[in-house]
């Protein structure tokens, strides 16, 4: 139990550190006041052995059963998916609260700056460890106040600009995450998360918008959640507050994802028997997660600004774990999450040097260092061909023959099949790109990579899935809740399929110098998706015509009112 609350507390304590004293110790307050965060790392990890070894841990300071209203709900419950969050998100909050204390060492803001790191830190741990609904909204609330702030530059119009567009578009998310707790409230009488889960499950409420049109109690209460969780998740068409955050410090761009832009996958697996009931929001889901994947990506291509192109990557990636909840593989999601965190806060951090260097070379950032480039090799290709469609198959083949896996009744299983082929074939077809080295090293690292990514999947499948939830039955089920037709889920495979095969024949004739022929209105197609591209899908446009309707709508409206008092 103490180390529980030291969570949470330390990095609180690294804020008053920062905070409190003279500016001739600001610097040696600065750095003490990393300990702390760091301490809450340990501790965190403690945790994580104590729950795993002993169970989930319970502390409120309230009593849920009291009828109240001045009752605060606070309190912790912190189970398996609580201790890897914390653990992830203490650890990044270490690594920036220490890049951060000599990144703006000669800034005149920096005890501001660094006390609202540890503030935030703070938060987002006491909000992955709530013990019910109401106290991690309130705290979704605080982030989302926490990133206006943080944006740290209020001088600059623009960054002002986009912390004002921020906050905005986390309102639209937030207002629809109330709406889920009241309507949660309203039917089901808690906001407790074991006796939400319980009650939610026997319950057969509906909800009427219309008359005559009703929906499933869960189905609109899911579907309100699912809306908050899209806008702190940056999923389409709330993806615009992302790219343009990015004028915050580069360590508030890393610190984003120690928990922030991820609350989407955090909230769907907290609420993961309440989102495995409705098989309709788990549709809905992946289908957002695949258009804000699949848009992402592309408007990722077209950026010619490196923290812009990171920015749209984490949209993407941001659309690969919400599709991974709507397909019932919420585990996966968590890993992904973890995965995407560690190493994007990274980028994020070491972008500041890139682009250090290129402004010290406007010109050609990497003049001096040509290094002449030899030709693509046929045994590069070769291997690439093996690793990336021979040798999968004959996985799969074997998987469903020799060891009798019934992969034609189970998508759960073909779904981590499917995402271990696709996730090498991004790696290797990367290494492609490495011209300048033998190719017999290329084509080791490309077996090396498949037989990574190959066991890292299954330890995500086999012990992460089991750690995290502990009963097949309850796996099954959410798999079993986002089963798809079996045709639709065909479709989606060869679809995915084709594309992955037809990109690489491009790649290796183009690659070889070799004319690929395609009909004439495919580039005049090309240049206006790119063009629609680098605009981001005219969202922002869009978003500032409604806004300039609703204002003036507003306001005739407020006038009409006054010369009727008058």
């Amino acid at each position: 139990m103490s180390a529980v609350l030291l969570v949470p507390l330390l990095p609180l304590i690294a804020a008053l550190i920062v905070s409190v004293g003279s500016e001739a110790t600001r610097q040696t307050r600065a750095k003490i006041a990393a300990w702390p965060i760091g301490l809450a790392f340990c501790s965190a990890i403690v945790t994580l052995y104590v729950v795993a070894t002993e169970g989930p841990i319970e502390l409120r300071l309230y009593d849920p059963d009291a009828s109240t209203v001045l009752a605060l709900p606070i309190g912790l419950y912190v189970d398996r998916l609580s201790t890897v969050m914390m653990v992830l998100i203490s650890g990044i909050g270490t690594i920036i609260y220490t890049y951060s204390v000599e990144y703006m060492y000669q800034d005149v803001h920096e005890r501001r700056y660094l006390a609202l790191i540890g503030l935030t830190v703070s938060v987002l741990l006491c909000m992955v460890s709530s013990a019910n609904l109401l106290m991690l909204f309130m705290l979704w609330q605080l982030l989302s106040y926490l990133l206006y702030i943080l944006v740290h530059n209020h001088s600059h119009q623009e960054t002002l600009k986009s912390a004002f567009r921020t906050f905005t578009l986390l309102r639209v998310g937030d207002v629809a995450f109330l709406g889920g707790i009241v309507l949660a409230y309203s039917l089901y009488g808690t906001l407790e998360f074991p006796d939400l889960f319980a009650v939610a499950a026997q319950s057969t409420a509906t909800v009427s918008l219309f008359p005559g049109v009703e929906f499933d109690g869960a189905t609109a209460v899911t579907l309100l959640l699912l809306v908050g969780g899209m806008s702190k998740s940056a999923q389409f068409p709330f993806h615009g507050w992302l790219p343009r955050y990015l004028y915050a410090p580069t360590s508030v761009t890393a610190l984003l994802h120690a928990g922030i832009i991820n609350a989407a996958g955090f909230l769907i697996n907290r609420l993961a028997p309440l989102f495995g009931i409705s098989s309709t929001t788990l549709h809905i889901a992946l289908v957002i997660g695949t258009v804000t994947a699949v848009l992402g990506a592309t408007m990722m291509l077209v950026q010619n600004d490196i923290k812009n192109m990171l920015g749209f990557s984490t949209i993407g990636q941001m659309g690969y774990m919400i599709m991974e909840c709507g397909l019932g593989a919420f585990s996966l999601a968590v890993f992904h999450l973890i995965a995407h965190g560690l190493f994007k806060a990274t980028v994020f951090l070491y972008s500041g040097n890139v682009i250090h260097k290129a402004r010290q070379e406007p010109l050609m950032p990497h003049a001096g260092h040509q290094v002449e480039e030899e030709g693509y090799s046929p045994l590069t290709w070769t291997t690439g061909v093996f690793t990336t469609l021979l040798i999968p198959l004959l996985i799969l083949l074997a998987t469903h023959g020799v060891l009798q896996i019934p992969l034609l009744e189970s998508q759960g299983t073909v779904i981590f099949l499917f995402f271990i082929w696709i996730t090498s074939s991004q790696a290797i077809l990367t290494l492609t790109r490495l011209r300048a080295v033998a190719s017999w090293k290329v084509s080791a690292a490309m077996l090396v990579t498949l037989l990574f990514i190959v066991f890292v999947y299954l330890f995500a499948v086999e012990s992460f899935t089991a750690f995290l939830y502990p009963d097949p039955d309850e796996v099954a089920s959410y798999f079993k809740a986002a089963d798809l037709p079996d045709w639709l889920f065909d479709l989606l495979l060869v679809l995915s399929t084709s594309v992955t095969i037809i990109g690489w024949i491009y790649l290796y004739l183009r690659a070889h110098g070799r004319t690929v022929w395609t009909p004439p209105w495919i580039d005049g197609l090309r240049i206006r998706l790119y063009v629609l591209f680098v605009n981001r899908l005219y969202v922002d446009t869009i978003l500032y015509r409604v806004g300039h309707i609703l204002t003036s709508v507003i306001q005739r409206m407020d006038k009409r009112a006054q010369e009727r008092s008058l």
